[in-house]
């Protein structure tokens, strides 16, 4: 999907390459003011580790009787509409405030450096704001805003057929049933660049384009939010998905450093493995998915495909990480026997032919899946969600022409977004809605921390629970990579207790599908009310 270009070289940077470096300067001289950013000890150098706070700002060389005042660039005036409605949700009716307003964000010298856009939902007739939990929500990419999650999660979405294919417009927005506003106050956020959010003029946009800035921004939103609405007391939860999940293991370290904000939990729907492995990894966390798909598509020999779905990825996880794992890392020094065993035992787990097997090196590359799975049927395998089949026109090709999953739903979801945002939430702006934003270079340093930044929140803030929402046919963010993440995360039992799996029969964007997002709300809801005290 264009909203998700990145996730695919979120993969291949966190689970294959090695150290990454940085690949843009987010404070270039010149450019504009400087502004502190906070670092997670995690990322800095060892002897810099120490705690970070927002430090006094220097004294201006001309500061005093004769100093001039600041000249900063003009920014957008700030804008708000607020309207009421009620929607069935879990059983109920609930009646909720709106509000789709934007946010100016400030350096820490209280230069404009950003306006961010945003779509609050909070449940009306609350007695006792400090129970009532909030959920910070956000898409991924990076570049992608939140229009997805938005009309997935919130408390109206898009009308798909049951399996969440998209259907021709006229489009419909019906009551979200699954919403979690029953259980949460939810903020669905645009990043700087995306939706309706936007540097300020003058500002380098490279600034916000980074692990670790694009989480300082959202960090300042988030403690601008619950101060101007007065929910400092609240229970504070980050939904994030695909890059969002990572944009929500950095921050968990960057509102407590530099906010001192601790958070009750954090949902990783659909998550990048943000760890750094090496090569041969990436097509052993692969491999699960590959296995679950085929089982989806009946191309598996009788005593596999006669296995519920979990027992199918089970197998599969053995056999990726026991004997393929062990070819792997052999290579050349494989014995011709094991050679043969390891490629017919390949052949019956994926579906594939041992003769293709042999050529791809018993490697088999996700973009040339796509294509090959089903081949002799003419037809393509969907990336985000792979149960979705496409045609090409080039059937012998090596590549697919696009990603039939995202091609089903997203003109349903974009046709839906600007047509509900403006007649129901009556926001009135000529301003282009960015679906996608280009943000490259996106500045990876840090990228191999990130997994110990949120190891170190969650053993500091010894409350804060995770939920890891996975799909078994999602092949942007394959749920083997972030399963391996966790188990080398090095958590303390007390800790690790605090980690929960959640597993759909459904891709990337689970909340797609009838039967799957009934189950994720109740998986959520549980997740949120069980994660605070009541």
């Amino acid at each position: 999907m264009r909203r998700d270009l990145c996730v695919l070289a979120g993969i291949c940077v966190l689970l294959a390459a090695p150290a990454a470096m940085s690949q843009s300067d987010p404070q270039r001289p010149g450019e504009a003011p400087a502004q502190q950013v906070t670092v997670p000890p995690a990322q800095q150098p060892p002897q810099q580790r120490q705690r970070t706070q927002r430090p006094e700002q220097p004294a201006s060389p001309q500061e005093g009787a004769q100093a001039k005042p600041a000249q900063h660039a003009p920014i957008a005036e700030e804008k708000s509409s607020v309207t009421h409605h009620s929607a069935h949700i879990g059983g109920q009716e609930i009646k909720y405030t709106a509000t789709a307003a934007t946010y100016n964000i400030k350096a820490d010298d209280g230069t404009p450096k950003a306006t961010m856009f945003y779509v609050a939902y909070t449940k009306e007739a609350v007695t006792d704001m400090a129970r009532r939990p909030i959920s910070f929500v956000y898409n991924g990419g990076p570049g992608s805003a939140s229009l997805f999650t938005h009309m997935g999660m919130g408390p109206r979405r898009v009308l798909l057929t049951p399996d969440g294919h998209g259907m021709p417009a006229p489009y419909t927005v019906v009551d979200n049933d699954d919403s979690f506003l029953d259980a949460t106050d939810l903020v669905f956020i645009d990043a700087v660049s995306t939706g309706f959010s936007r540097p300020a003029p003058g500002e380098a946009p490279n600034q916000f384009h980074g692990i670790i800035v694009d989480a300082n921004w959202f960090s300042d939103f988030i403690y601008q939010y619950v101060t101007r609405n007065d929910r400092w007391a609240s229970p504070k939860f980050l939904i994030g998905e695909s890059y969002g999940t990572t944009r929500s293991a950095e921050l968990a370290g960057v509102l407590q450093e530099r906010h001192q904000i601790y958070l009750s939990g954090i949902v990783l729907l659909s998550s990048v493995a943000f760890s750094n492995w090496g090569a041969d990894n990436r097509f052993e966390f692969f491999l699960p998915t590959y296995v679950t798909t085929a089982w989806n598509h009946h191309l598996l020999p009788p005593d596999l495909q006669n296995l519920a779905i979990e027992q199918v990825a089970q197998q599969a996880r053995e056999f990726a990480h026991g004997e393929y794992a062990q070819a792997l890392e052999k290579g050349d020094a494989l014995s011709a026997a094991e050679h043969q065993k390891v490629v017919a035992d390949l052949a019956r787990f994926t579906g594939l032919t041992p003769k293709y097997i042999e050529e791809t090196n018993l490697r088999i590359s996700s973009f040339r899946w796509f294509k090959e799975l089903e081949r002799d049927k003419r037809r393509t395998i969907g990336r985000l969600d792979s149960r979705f089949e496409g045609m090409d026109v080039d059937a012998a090709g090596e590549r697919v022409e696009y990603d039939p999953s995202e091609a089903s739903y997203e003109g349903a979801f974009v046709a839906t977004f600007h047509d509900y945002v403006r007649r129901d939430l009556k926001w009135d702006s000529d301003a282009y809605y960015t679906v996608s934003a280009n943000v490259r270079p996106w500045d990876q340093t840090g990228n191999t921390e990130v997994a110990e930044v949120l190891r170190a929140a969650m053993t500091q803030q010894t409350f804060l629970k995770v939920l890891v929402l996975c799909g078994y046919y999602d092949v942007a963010t394959p749920f083997n990579g972030i399963e391996n993440t966790f188990a080398h995360m090095n958590l303390e039992p007390p800790v690790r207790k605090n980690v929960s799996f959640a597993y759909y029969e459904a891709g990337h964007m689970m909340y797609i599908d009838e039967k799957e997002h009934h189950k994720l709300h109740k998986d959520v809801d549980e997740f949120l009310n069980a994660a605070y005290s009541r």
